[in-house]
């Protein structure tokens, strides 16, 4: 048996222990969020010759979600500390199947892009209580075990379900909806697996609004924004790296998903199996220090190697970096506030890791168009180093307060 802490006196109480199947089932869901544009990567050009759409308008098939994402998470976080994780988990997984899936169906463009706005809603909820199920579950050194490992799952997930998608893109474009689907047989997983997880008596404490939240906890705008930069540079390197191989002579696309994205996901699974025992020798700080300089010696790699072996080893470091930051700043939004706020506090990580992927291009694209893609890499390892001298100067921005009960949420 996997142990579980029951928080009885708070806002959240369990009724069955944790089974293996229950964790087993929180990390299949959590790769569904990984594929929700991934899947149909390969076959958007042919989306887009079929339907007649230009290229901007084919890009929003494979981000129209993310918006989705960004904008209904505070309300799937609200649902999550209201009716539990169990009955949101279990929609949000059939709505994610059925509107997902929709597009096996789909003959136009307009009611394919409404089909991805609901299925980003049903992703949005998986997400939330997903997170929140893991922090309420699992505690202590487990819960930072059970973070890694959740870091190899979605890292794994992100090799393997575009490729699946691929090898279905071949039959037809409608083909890689079908994945969505496996959203159906997981909700009623949930439904037979998922231990009870119920909402409670609130503390006096406890707002839910997001700016009661944020009043409570301001250290949480820090880890998001955090999150937020995190995801940002991870679509610097999905969208420029392959520019930057351009410039070395490397066209090859299986070389350049190497670079792109295999490998950084290959290092994110392989650190995401240490991040337990890194996390119960080393402090949230220490760690985040050194995904900061992982980040930083990554994009001046990316900038200034002049040779493609050597560029590899930008995305074995800019793995590390993501595989060290993303369990940790997720851990502390669920540290940082009270056991009936988890729910949207973790809510609001789909809201700033989706902001920053909108944002990622917007932000370093024009900057490339008038330098280089030297100069963008290289602003983009700037911004790294203004967080690791913040974390420096200001240690404080991962403090946060204690519990109702008056004891110490985390070791910082």
């Amino acid at each position: 048996m996997i142990p579980m802490t029951r928080a009885t006196g708070h806002s959240w109480s369990q009724t069955t222990p944790a089974r293996a199947s229950t964790l087993a089932l929180l990390l299949i869901a959590s790769t569904l969020v990984v594929m929700t544009g991934s899947v149909v990567a390969p076959v958007l050009e042919v989306i887009r010759s079929d339907l007649e759409v230009s290229g901007t308008e084919a890009g929003l098939i494979v981000t129209a979600h993310s918006l989705a994402i960004a904008v209904s998470s505070p309300l799937m976080g609200k649902l999550t500390d209201r009716l539990g994780v169990r009955p949101l988990l279990a929609a949000g997984l059939a709505l994610y199947g059925i509107a997902g899936g929709a597009g096996l169906l789909a003959a136009s463009y307009p009611a394919l892009i409404a089909s991805r706005l609901f299925f980003g809603i049903g992703a949005a909820a998986v997400f939330s209580t997903t997170t929140t199920a893991l922090l309420i579950f699992y505690q202590g050194q487990l819960k930072d075990r059970v973070m890694g490992w959740r870091t190899t799952a979605t890292s794994v997930g992100g090799m393997v379900w575009p490729l699946l998608g691929g090898a279905l893109g071949g039959h037809s474009w409608h083909a890689p909806f079908a994945i969505y689907l496996v959203g159906i047989p997981l909700a009623i997983a949930t439904l037979a697996v998922l231990p009870p997880a119920r909402p409670g008596r609130k503390t006096p404490s406890g707002g839910h609004g997001l700016a009661q939240l944020l009043m409570h906890n301001p250290a949480l705008l820090s880890v998001y924004g955090m999150l937020m930069a995190s995801a940002v540079f991870m679509y610097v390197v999905i969208i420029f790296v392959p520019q930057r191989l351009a410039t070395l002579g490397v066209h090859e696309p299986f070389l350049v998903a190497i670079y792109s994205v295999t490998t950084c996901s290959a290092t994110m699974s392989l650190v995401g199996l240490a991040y337990g025992r890194l996390r119960a020798r080393l402090r949230y700080r220490t760690l985040l220090r050194l995904a900061a300089a992982a980040w930083i010696i990554a994009f001046v790699v990316m900038g200034t190697a002049s040779q493609p072996p050597i560029l590899l080893a930008a995305p074995v470091l800019f793995g590390m970096g993501q595989a060290l930051a993303i369990p940790l700043l997720t851990s502390l939004v669920g540290a940082s506030v009270a056991p009936q706020q988890r729910g949207s506090a973790t809510s609001m990580i789909g809201t700033a890791v989706c902001t920053g992927q909108f944002l990622s291009p917007l932000l370093i694209g024009p900057v490339i168009a008038a330098t280089s893609v030297t100069t963008g890499f290289l602003i983009t390892a700037g911004i790294a180093c203004l967080i690791l001298v913040a974390l420096k100067v200001r240690p404080s921005v991962l403090e946060h307060r204690k519990t109702t009960s008056g004891r110490d949420r985390s070791r910082v």
